[in-house]
């Protein structure tokens, strides 16, 4: 059976460790929604609007925003990187 803890019965160490967490995944979060705004839609796969909800909704302890960076970006090709100024 798991009992559940009150905030003020955590320790001060698992206090720090679940901040530190929120903090890390908000800032992943924030990442993620910037790069998908200014990143043209040809360089990601999939809809710009199905990665900002997914990104924005699911409280996923930083799983989405990776799984973006890591999967949803596509690399430019080399035309576009070359013509580039």
């Amino acid at each position: 059976m798991v009992t559940r803890r009150r905030w003020s019965e955590l320790s001060n160490r698992s206090r720090r460790l679940i901040i530190a967490g929120a903090a890390f995944e908000g800032v992943l979060k924030i990442a993620a929604l910037a790069d998908i705004k200014h990143r043209p839609a040809n360089q990601i796969r999939g809809s710009k609007s199905g990665w900002a909800t997914a990104v924005a909704l699911v409280n996923s302890a930083g799983a989405v925003p990776l799984a973006y960076f890591l999967f949803g970006r596509s690399t430019p090709d080399a035309r576009q990187v070359r013509n580039h100024p």
